[in-house]
C-alpha cells in the first residue's frame, strides 16, 4: 500500500492527514496503431504518476495520487471504433467538482498529470482560477517533459516509437508483437500555415492515419522505454516537490 496514492489509502490513515498537492492524471481511451492497447494513455499516466509521486514522497512531499480520469477529449476521432470522447465542457465540469472537494477540505494545489495530445486543460485554469483563488491549479504534458530525440530515433506523437517502448518496459505482456504494427504514416494537410506551430485546425484521425498511429515505432525497445521512463519521472518528480513545497503567495523573483 503506497500511502501517495489515494486508491491504495484508508481512512485510518487519511482522517488526519494533511496533502500539500494533489495530483489528478488524466488519459485517455483510444486506439493506438494495431499493437497498443486502447488503455495505453491510462496505464501510463497511472504509471508515471505513481513512480513521481514515490520519489517526490521519498523527499519529503505530501502529494496524493488521485484514481485517473480514463477518458478524454476524442472529438477528431468519432469514426474510430470504441475510441470514448469526453467533451471539453464535461472536462470542465469535472474539474470544478474536484476543486470544490479540495478547495473545501483546505488542498490549496492541484496538479493536472495530462497523458493525451486531445486533452488542453490551460484554458480551464484560467476559468476555475477565477472561481477558486485559494487553489494554486496548474497542469503539465509528462511527454514535453523531456527531449525525446535523445532517448527515440523516429520522431511521432501517438503509438510511436517513444509510447511503444515505454509500454515495452511497463507492460509488456498487453503489447502485440511490432510485425503487427503498422509504420505510423502521416498525412500532412494541404494548407501550408495549418503545418506549422502558429495555425492549428483539428485533425480527423481516420484521414490523417490509417493506423491510427503517428510515427513509426518498429525501433521501439524496452531498453528505450527505461532511460525514457527514469528521466521523465525525475523530472516530473521535481515538479511536484517544488509546487509541494512553494507558497503560493511568493511564487516570483
Amino acid at each position: 500500500m503506497r500511502p501517495y496514492i489515494l486508491a491504495e489509502s484508508h481512512w485510518l490513515n487519511l482522517k488526519d492527514a494533511q496533502v500539500e498537492l494533489a495530483i489528478l492524471p488524466w488519459g485517455a481511451t483510444e486506439a493506438h496503431n494495431y499493437h497498443l492497447p486502447y488503455g495505453t494513455d491510462n496505464f501510463e499516466s497511472d504509471l508515471l504518476a505513481a513512480e513521481s509521486a514515490r520519489i517526490a514522497w521519498d523527499a519529503g512531499a505530501k502529494v496524493m495520487v488521485l484514481p485517473t480520469i480514463p477518458f478524454g477529449v476524442n472529438t477528431g476521432q468519432q469514426d474510430i471504433y470504441l475510441d470514448i470522447n469526453l467533451n471539453p465542457t464535461t472536462q470542465f465540469a469535472i474539474l470544478n467538482d474536484i476543486l470544490e472537494v479540495l478547495d473545501r477540505q483546505e488542498i490549496n494545489k492541484l496538479l493536472i498529470f495530462n497523458s493525451h495530445g486531445g486533452n488542453d486543460f490551460k484554458q480551464f485554469v484560467r476559468e476555475l482560477g477565477v472561481s477558486f483563488p485559494d487553489i494554486l491549479i496548474s497542469t503539465c504534458n509528462w511527454y514535453q517533459s523531456v527531449d525525446k530525440s535523445e532517448y527515440f530515433d523516429n520522431p511521432g506523437d501517438h503509438a510511436d516509437e517513444m509510447e511503444t517502448s515505454l509500454m515495452l518496459h511497463l507492460l509488456p505482456d498487453l503489447i502485440l508483437p511490432l510485425k503487427e504494427a503498422g509504420e505510423g504514416k502521416e498525412k500532412k494537410l494541404k494548407i501550408k500555415a495549418l503545418n506549422e506551430s502558429w495555425a492549428w485546425t483539428e485533425r480527423k484521425w481516420s484521414e490523417v492515419t490509417e493506423d491510427t498511429g503517428i510515427g513509426n515505432p518498429k525501433l521501439a525497445t524496452k531498453e528505450k522505454g527505461e532511460k525514457y521512463f527514469k528521466a521523465v519521472t525525475e523530472k516530473v518528480a521535481e515538479l511536484m516537490i517544488d509546487l509541494a513545497k512553494c507558497d503560493p503567495g511568493n511564487l516570483y523573483f
